[in-house]
């Protein structure tokens, strides 16, 4: 699966990384906690959160997962964007909650992909 393709799954507007749309991601993680994330997290991920800070952007950009996706209509101020920018992480927003949004994408073939370590 494509960027591109997470964003038509999940209706989700594209706010950075236009030049990433055919950047492949091969798994999923849904969570609010990033302490998760980087306990299960493998690279060209997309993460699904909720937390509109730069921790979501730095979790992501240390796991080199590449997109982020804000649910709940979540828009992400410009330090945000900008962070994710000079990282190199494309990032959207969804009005879908996060369980939807990671059901919809497993729906169309997304796994996590990730296990305990």
């Amino acid at each position: 699966m494509f960027i591109k393709d997470i964003q038509k799954i999940l209706d989700a507007q594209l706010l950075v990384g236009e030049e990433f749309m055919d950047t492949e991601v091969r798994s999923a993680c849904g969570s609010d906690m990033m302490s998760d994330v980087l306990a299960f997290v493998k690279d060209q991920a997309v993460l699904i959160t909720g937390l509109l800070n730069q921790q979501a952007i730095r979790t992501a950009a240390m796991m080199d997962m590449v997109c982020v996706v804000f649910v709940r209509g979540k828009t992400p101020g410009e330090d945000i964007l900008e962070a994710a920018r000079d990282n190199g992480i494309a990032v959207m927003t969804t009005t879908h909650r996060m369980f939807t949004a990671c059901g919809l994408l497993f729906e169309a073939g997304l796994n996590g992909g990730c296990h305990i370590k």
